[in-house]
């Protein structure tokens, strides 16, 4: 039974737990004193026979000792210290010494790994709503409408009071104006309230009909099954429209009905058996794909997305670089309003129409995470000889946990709220107003 390192703390920690005096224990297992303190101070390696006999004395499993802590709070207590960015009043977290804080104190790691995946998700979540205050169309209208009634009240009362000769039926008009605008005020700003007052909503509520598709395919983690049954047509799609989760506004739910027709289309031309099957067999590689299955490189694209799971994200864009859908993936925040981050294969693809465009992309945070990102961009159906050629744009989005060939792109969100200062890119200033530390060259080449 092998031993790690750190075997001689966890004896130590369970011994002094139950209450147990080095000698009495030294006893108990037939070894000296001396010999257990090296032991215990992890100078001296053991197993065999003398790690089952502590453990029985203990009242433990020989794993307990023999075993590190486990990989995924390792992991995560590493996540943590880097997560901190700056030394706190004790230094640097010690990594080196990771597993034997994890193996003296499991309860205390446990809280700490808690504590920083807490930290990580509040992180997300303040930038998920400043991106939403800078952009949210509902927001800027209802205070534009607060401060035009109030500059119309106040242009009223002035009159009434510096002008001591007015006349009655003037005098009336701007007595009837004032009334107005104040009610005019006062349904703003219960509107404003009622929608500053959504509480822990506020990063769910959708801001347009782009959004609220986005919002729909999300909940469904873009895929519906009930499409992928032989037979399954537009009776199958409007049910899935009537549903309790279906889109309520009447703009939206027809960007949903395309949405879910061009699923359908998607799904009839790759089933998922034979798709599933074909992937493994060409190793995931989408133009093969659209080959084999004679469909154009944006279908496969989508049809990878449906199938992948939480694995996969996907989003498509305009001409114009307007997010038109998004299946988010974690790590990769996804814009909800407006155009993404320039340096997206999505936008590349959109100045090479045909041409397949494939990137990894860094993205930026305490911990930056990569992902290999695969766009192409085709013309839209329905377009004619006499009227001008419309292009949209697919990208594939798929985390990455190990080197991937192919240049390495330090990318954002949206410029507003993507810290990296020096980006070629960036078009606005960042309201977070911080610069990631760009990593060693050797740890990104490695």
């Amino acid at each position: 039974m092998p031993a790690s390192p750190l075997t001689g703390s966890r004896i130590r920690e369970r011994r002094l737990a139950r209450g147990t005096r080095q000698a009495d224990l030294a006893r108990a297992v037939g070894i000296s004193p001396a010999y257990l303190n090296l032991i215990e101070h992890n100078r001296r390696r053991i197993g065999g026979k003398l790690i089952v006999d502590i453990a029985r004395e203990l009242g433990v499993e020989p794993t307990q000792l023999t075993e590190g802590a486990e990989d995924a709070l390792m992991v995560a207590l590493r996540d943590a210290a880097a997560r901190s960015g700056e030394a706190g009043p004790g230094g640097a977290p010690e990594l080196d010494r990771a597993e034997d804080f994890a193996g003296r104190f499991p309860g205390w790691a446990a809280l700490v790994a808690t504590q920083g995946r807490r930290i990580e998700a509040l992180e997300r979540l303040v930038e998920t709503l400043s991106d939403r205050l800078a952009h949210d169309p509902h927001l800027a209208a209802s205070l534009h409408e607060v401060l035009s009634a109030v500059t119309a009240i106040r242009s009223a009362a002035s009159i009434l009071t510096e002008t001591r000769d007015i006349d009655p039926d003037w005098q009336a008009r701007f007595l009837r104006n004032v009334g107005e605008e104040s009610r005019r005020l006062s349904e703003s700003a219960e509107g404003l309230v009622a929608w500053l007052d959504t509480g822990g909503d506020v990063a769910e509520t959708p801001l347009s009909p782009v959004d609220e598709l986005g919002a729909f395919v999300a909940r469904a983690d873009y895929h519906f099954p009930t499409l992928e049954a032989p037979g399954a047509g537009a009776r199958e799609i409007g049910a899935l429209l009537k549903g309790a989760e279906a889109p309520r506004d009447p703009g939206t739910a027809e960007m949903a009905r395309a949405m879910l027709s061009r699923y359908h289309a998607d799904a009839r031309a790759m089933p998922a058996g034979a798709f599933t099957v074909s992937r493994a067999a060409v190793d995931g590689d989408p133009s093969r794909l659209a080959a084999a299955f004679d469909v154009p490189l944006d279908a496969v694209l989508r049809r990878m997305a449906s199938l992948g799971g939480d694995a996969a994200g996907l989003v498509v864009c305009d001409g114009a670089g307007t997010l038109t859908l998004r299946k988010p993936v974690e790590g990769f925040v996804l814009p909800r309003f407006g155009g993404g981050c320039p340096l997206w294969p999505l936008y590349q693809a959109l100045t090479r129409p045909a041409q397949p465009v494939a990137a990894v992309l860094e993205m930026p945070g305490r911990i930056p995470r990569r992902f290999r990102c695969r766009a192409v961009s085709l013309p839209l159906a329905g377009t004619g000889f006499d009227a001008p050629t419309v292009h949209g744009a697919t990208m594939l989005i798929e985390p990455v946990e190990r080197e991937v060939p192919g240049p390495l792109v330090e990318a954002g969100s949206t410029c507003r709220v993507c810290p990296r200062e020096s980006c070629p890119a960036r078009r606005e200033p960042s309201i977070l107003g911080a610069r990631v530390p760009a990593a060693p060259r050797s740890d990104r080449d490695q």
